[in-house]
């Protein structure tokens, strides 16, 4: 057999059922085998290379599986670079590989010959282009292996275009490299010092971040926050790994996070961080910080640790298996007054001034939600929205970028989603932003028959930064209300999908249930007032004490820069 036909018999081997890609000249012979094993692959192309990625990416977050993907030379393998860094930040396990120039025209600038390895470097677990035949097969094994163990993330392999058409038999191939990352577990000694941490614990508070979602922790998280009795607070990547419909579950914290969430960090005396990295976005000012909490975490890469915020006791190796072993240690324990004294805390009093608001819209999907109904976002208003009011049953059904905050990210990972999960309702919650940069994917909707429905929040405006315009700069809304001339109804029909724009929470709640009966894919655009903003919000660098939890339009904002 040639390269390209070893290539997909090894992907079929290590369990690959499904591939999202885009093909090109420098691919064609992988294609050409490709076409052969359609009954043991399902390739899924997208109509550009960085949603071909997302689209892997929907499908890892949704299965916890690795997702695969082929791409072509030059700009092919350059479209790649938003998704791949989108997937590093998150630490999703992803092999990208990219076809490349034959092996005898590398270094002479031929045509659609680009240094991928070298351009994704810093934003690849791992990556290689593949120099020898004796090489091919071990490095796929490999960049399945390393995109899958310890802490996983996207691993590129680079592939000369001879390497496809070349003889290979098993023969010829080098042994596999050893790849796999040993995970320790916790000794006696450790699990000593967590039950001392505990020893005289009131207020303990258990803050899970994607981790738990990455290491399939969720039954550990929920024995360990039941026995404990503790509450859950999750960082954004860490919603879906908690029940939002649980007694402990408190959603999510940091600069978005409820003002009850938020105090209980404050007021917390042990913290139990799971599998998060206690991001900018979550801690504001370090040194103001959970001053009252000793905090264990737990996470799989020792880089983590002591990196934004000092801890009193570090646990690194398998977080599933560190989770059940605290489990196991410490035992069943009550903190009746501790979740009494957070029940009486105050809770807000929204203001519903308007006719639709992001809360009465998530009601409204709440009421439609199970176990086996999947959320994707896009990146702005809209997701932090779905963050702060959706209540996520079951497990997988989040499907966000967190760390890189990717606008265009959504419709191709919804499309990944909804194929991983076929038997999950899907729906992509977007913004107007977000959505003129992936609306093309409508097309892959179309094409492969998909059913997923859009929730579109239009308020004509680049809402986030026009909210950061509002508070933090005086006003001034430099290039961030949208003038739309998109007819949305006409847009979907154009594809041949159903388009509704509602204006009421009966005309969306409408809207939800026609789109449930259709076969096909519904584009919902709900129309928001530019002015409702996300909120609370602790502007940047500050701490919890300095959270907004409301903004009249009429109030003068702070002067540029002061905060």
């Amino acid at each position: 057999m040639n390269g390209a036909e070893a290539i997909i018999k090894t992907l079929i081997d290590a369990g690959v059922g499904t591939v999202f890609g885009y093909p090109g000249g420098a691919v064609i012979p992988l294609y050409h085998e490709l076409y052969k094993y359609q009954d043991q692959i399902h390739h899924v192309r997208l109509t550009h290379e960085q949603h071909v990625v997302h689209a892997a990416d929907g499908y890892a977050r949704a299965t916890g599986n690795v997702g695969v993907c082929f791409v072509t030379s030059g700009p092919g393998a350059t479209n790649t670079v938003t998704g791949i860094a989108t997937a590093y930040i998150d630490s999703i396990p992803l092999v990208v590989l990219a076809g490349q120039v034959p092996s005898g025209l590398l270094g002479l600038d031929s045509f659609q010959e680009i240094d991928i390895t070298g351009i994704t470097m810093s934003i690849t677990k791992h990556n290689s282009l593949v120099r020898s035949m004796k090489d091919l097969v071990p490095t796929l094994l490999e960049a399945i292996e390393i995109a899958t163990s310890g802490r996983p993330g996207p691993v590129l392999v680079d592939i000369p275009k001879d390497f496809f058409l070349s003889e290979w038999s098993p023969e010829i191939s080098r042994e596999v490299a050893k790849t796999q990352e040993t995970l320790r577990s916790l000794d006696e000694a450790q699990l000593e010092k967590v039950a001392a941490l505990f020893e005289n614990a009131k207020r303990p508070l258990i803050y899970a971040g994607g981790g738990v979602r990455l290491s399939k922790s969720e039954p550990e998280l929920m024995r360990l926050a039941e026995n404990l009795d503790a509450p859950v607070l999750n960082t954004l990547m860490g919603l879906g790994g908690f029940p939002r419909n649980h007694r402990l579950s408190y959603g999510l914290a940091g600069m978005h996070g409820s003002k009850i969430a938020n105090r209980m960090m404050n007021e917390a005396d042990v913290i139990v961080t799971i599998g998060a990295r206690f991001s900018d976005r979550v801690i504001g000012d370090p040194k103001r910080f959970a001053q009252q909490a000793k905090i264990i975490h737990l996470d799989v890469d020792q880089t983590e640790i002591d990196k934004n915020i000092p801890v009193a006791l570090s646990l690194v190796g398998d977080v599933k298996t560190m989770v059940g072993q605290i489990v196991e240690k410490l035992g069943v324990r009550r903190h009746e007054a501790w979740l009494q004294e957070i029940e009486a805390y105050e809770k807000p009093a929204y203001k519903n001034q308007y006719a639709l608001t992001p809360q009465s819209i998530f009601a409204a999907l709440n009421d439609r939600m199970d176990e086996n109904t999947l959320f994707a976002t896009d990146v702005g208003q809209h997701q932090m929205w779905a963050a702060q009011y959706l209540e996520f049953q079951g497990i997988r059904n989040w499907v966000t970028s967190g760390g890189l905050g990717t606008m265009g990210f959504g419709l191709g990972a919804a499309i990944g989603a909804k194929v991983a999960c076929p038997h999950k309702k899907v729906f992509l919650i977007t913004g107007d932003g977000s959505f003129r940069m992936n609306m093309n994917e409508l097309a892959s909707l179309a094409e492969h028959k998909i059913k997923l429905d859009i929730v579109l929040l239009k308020n004509n405006a680049l809402g986030m930064v026009r909210q950061w315009q509002k508070m933090f700069q005086n006003g001034v809304y430099s290039e961030t209300d949208i003038h739309d001339v998109i007819d949305f109804e006409k847009l979907a029909s154009a594809f041949g999908l159903k388009g509704k724009v509602v204006y009421d929470l009966q005309g969306f709640s409408e809207a939800l249930d026609a789109a449930a009966a259709d076969p096909v894919a519904n584009l919902i655009v709900v129309e928001l007032n530019s002015n409702i903003n996300v909120l609370p919000i602790i502007p940047p660098g500050k701490s919890i004490a300095d959270s907004i939890e409301d903004w009249e339009d009429s109030e003068t904002p702070p002067p540029a820069g002061s905060l």
